[in-house]
């Protein structure tokens, strides 16, 4: 039982946005196992409605998914009260703002509340997977991560460079997250996308511990204007949805917001901050 439990996990873990079908054979290839296995394996899946058959004989996900995803999202106090705030973030400053959670080097996005100025131009949308290493949620949630293991895991990872701002060595993403876990933000300063700022606060459970990060995205050119002061935006954003989920804690304002948010532009080697 174990092992088919595993083995559809796997087969469902193919799908993608950048790979939304599969044929039988490619699938097997790619789990290096027999066709039969995999062609049994995708009938039960489609006989309950995971993944339905396309004309052309490929299986794409199926409907039950999409069910399930809406149970899963509504079923989560966390996506409930953080769409909230996010909402009033946007319909008050016109600004992007995403939810996102970590899994393992990367940074889903659990929910988007899309901008309501024209010249906002970043294409997002749930369930789109970022690089942590670059992106301001990502990094953040990083940051409180033991070190050994980040470090242990980007030794198999690339930090791959998307702008000549993407951090691409290890340690200087060590000091960005000690710088991060000392503030209580972080920023994407054009690391992933040019002209596009972000900054991230930690939304945190009863525990304490952060869960997700909420993040406002902002053209570069307009980062930190008298009219936008995106740092207290977002966490104070951050904190009341922490404590509608039963946080008690201090304020998570971050101590050196008002130094760090004011120069959105590039540090080399993310400053001198010390190992997390």
């Amino acid at each position: 039982m174990r092992q088919i439990v595993d083995r559809l996990g796997a087969l469902l873990a193919l799908y993608s946005f950048e790979r939304p079908e599969w044929g039988v054979t490619e699938a097997a290839r790619r789990l290096g196992l027999a066709k039969s296995t995999v062609s049994e394996l995708l009938a039960s899946l489609a006989a309950q409605g995971f993944v339905e058959r396309t004309p052309g004989g490929r299986y794409r996900l199926g409907w039950r998914l999409f069910e399930l995803n809406h149970v899963l999202l509504e079923s989560k106090p966390l996506v409930r009260e953080a769409r909230l705030a996010m909402q009033e973030l946007v319909e008050r400053h016109g600004e992007s703002s995403h939810l996102m959670v970590l899994d393992r080097h990367q940074a889903v996005i659990v929910e988007k509340v899309q901008a309501t100025l024209a010249t906002q131009i970043l294409m997002s949308r749930a369930g789109l997977r970022m690089p942590a290493h670059c992106s301001a949620c990502g990094k953040l949630l990083l940051a409180w991560q033991p070190w050994s293991a980040v470090a242990e895991m980007f030794d198999h990872v690339e930090l791959i460079a998307f702008t000549p701002a993407t951090i691409t060595r290890l340690s200087a993403l060590a000091d960005e997250l000690a710088a991060i876990r000392a503030a209580g933000v972080a920023f994407d300063r054009e690391e992933y996308m040019p002209g596009l700022t972000c900054v991230a606060a930690p939304i945190r459970d009863d525990s304490g511990e952060p869960v997700a990060g909420i993040s406002i995205t902002v053209p570069t050119y307009r980062f930190a204007t008298p009219e936008v002061d995106p740092v207290r935006l977002i966490t104070q954003a951050a904190e009341r949805v922490s404590r509608r989920l039963g946080y008690r804690g201090l304020s998570s304002a971050p101590r050196a917001a008002s130094a760090t948010a004011t120069s959105p532009s590039r540090r080399d080697d993310r400053g001198a901050p010390q190992r997390p």
